[in-house]
């Protein structure tokens, strides 16, 4: 199974369909909010199974700010991040992941890719495809796969 990560796209999805085109179609593809307004082109270019939430400039979104569900054998809890101050640190939304008794936490806001595997919890922020904020400001996104076992693997891609 494979799963596209993506975040902060802030209207500016023309990049998905490259995206779509070299990694080949997802099983699901997961937004992680600040969508503005590309809901359902992202519904449209994506052509699978799609998880979108609501970020803190979603204004007037039908977006829900938060889901969870499972992939496989984990518990994901799908979240903008803002309202854990993920902006200062990701302590507390990891502490707030295990909380809820999740596997993983999907989460954007910050404009910065994170892959954490830690023992209690997974965290994954795949940045921004617009405005990316980290060293070399380089738009990212992230795939997750799911190997024979059910085991998860994640794949931190950059925009050429």
């Amino acid at each position: 199974m494979k799963i596209l990560i993506i975040s902060d796209t802030h209207g500016r999805d023309g990049e998905l369909p490259g995206i779509l085109d070299k990694t080949g179609r997802p099983d699901m593809l997961i937004h992680c909010g600040d969508v503005e307004g590309g809901e359902y082109r992202i519904r449209e270019y994506a052509g699978c199974p799609v998880e979108m939430v609501a970020g803190n400039n979603d204004f007037f979104s039908d977006l829900p700010r938060e889901r969870e569900f499972n992939i496989g054998n984990y518990k994901v809890w799908l979240t903008h991040g803002h309202a854990c101050y993920v902006s200062m640190e990701n302590e507390t939304i990891k502490k707030e992941a295990v909380a809820r008794g999740v596997d993983i936490v999907i989460y954007g806001h910050t404009h910065k890719p994170v892959i954490e595997v830690e023992k209690r919890i997974i965290a994954i922020n795949p940045g921004s495809l617009s405005y990316p904020r980290q060293v070399g400001r380089r738009p990212s996104y992230i795939v997750m796969e799911l190997d024979q076992q059910g085991k998860a693997h994640f794949t931190l891609h950059y925009l050429d």
